[in-house]
């Protein structure tokens, strides 16, 4: 049986890897910080067979006793802070977290393996933020990286020190530069469900705006459950390296609210909508769309959600959610 370990367990990707590895046959064991996550009670109800470890990407001595714990085969850091608007606020903890963190958790799997001489593939979440001021349309994995935030920053620290692990120590180290990739499982301070959810509850009567920032900010948005195989397909190669996971279509803020109104049976949706400067980022990132053709010829992988479907599964859950949080039948 192989085992993987997952940081960012309770996280949209982190649910989907440890589906997709249980479905495998895996042992997985998953890290949690602290004792009251709120994210706690959803992973021991939906994924009872995770074993669940305490510790914190900033605290390598945690990462130490974890791996000792979990002596995994593959290794997938996903724990990041990962709203992007939120890394403008809290740029420092952004980059201890998502920056620093890729460190700790490379050394930690180094020096497991130095004491251990167990072998353990390790996977990286890099982000398509990274090329931020994009330089090329598309972008894969040849694209001059020009990140437009701390936390694209801070991701551009954890993929090149990903990289200088694998070339330096010989560690099968890969990254996924991974596109924006939403499900039901997206967190609400996220445009696609925060979208999703506010199209379910005006549908429902219980709401009656959404307050949006740019709505011309262009996206590659894609299905988490496709892009948690490319993570595992990467760490099954014979050698490690870096892949661009992206659906190759790009698709508007304006579009989003097409699909999702549309869902609900709303065509014109202007006037539940309102700007507010406040959504709007300091320094805009305007276009990205990715360039996966490495990953579908070397993985052989490919997505399998369209947008419009991505879309109406999330509206569709939202309704069912809102729903039953208001007692409607």
């Amino acid at each position: 049986m192989k085992r993987a370990f997952i940081t960012g367990i309770t996280g949209q990707d982190g649910l989907y890897l440890a589906e997709l590895l249980l479905s495998k046959g895996y042992k997985v064991f998953g890290l949690m910080r602290g004792q009251n996550n709120p994210k706690r009670e959803l992973l021991e109800r939906e994924l009872p067979d995770v074993e669940i470890l305490t510790g914190d990407l900033t605290d390598l001595s945690s990462l130490m006793r974890a791996m000792s714990v979990a002596k995994p085969d593959e290794f997938y850091n996903l724990g990041a802070i990962s709203f992007v608007a939120y890394s403008w606020e809290n740029a420092h903890l952004t980059s201890e977290v998502t920056g620093m963190g890729v460190l700790n958790a490379l050394e930690a799997v180094r020096l497991h393996m130095a004491a251990t001489g167990q072998q353990v593939r390790f996977y990286q979440a890099s982000s398509s933020e990274m090329f931020g001021k994009v330089q090329t349309v598309p972008q894969d994995e040849d694209t001059l990286l020009w990140p437009r935030s701390p936390y694209g920053v801070a991701k551009v620290y954890g993929h090149y020190m990903t990289i200088n692990y694998r070339e330096s120590y010989g560690m099968h180290a890969s990254s996924g530069v991974l596109f924006n990739h939403e499900s039901p499982r997206r967190g609400p301070e996220f445009v696609t469900r925060k979208v999703s959810r506010a199209v379910a509850r005006i549908s429902l009567g219980l709401q009656d705006k959404i307050t949006l920032g740019n709505l011309d900010a262009q996206r590659d948005w894609g299905f988490a459950g496709d892009y948690v195989e490319a993570m595992w397909l990467m760490l099954q190669q014979d050698e490690p390296d870096d892949y661009v996971i992206s659906t190759g279509e790009t698709q508007s803020i304006r579009v989003l609210l097409d699909h999702a109104f549309a869902a609900v049976g709303i065509h014109d949706w202007s006037s539940y909508v309102e700007l507010d400067e406040r959504f709007m980022r300091p320094a805009e990132v305007d276009l990205l769309v990715g360039n996966s053709a490495k990953a579908q010829a070397k993985l052989g992988w490919k997505p399998t959600v369209k947008f419009p479907e991505l879309i109406a599964m999330m509206v569709e859950a939202d309704l069912v959610e809102q729903k039953e949080l208001a007692g409607i039948k």
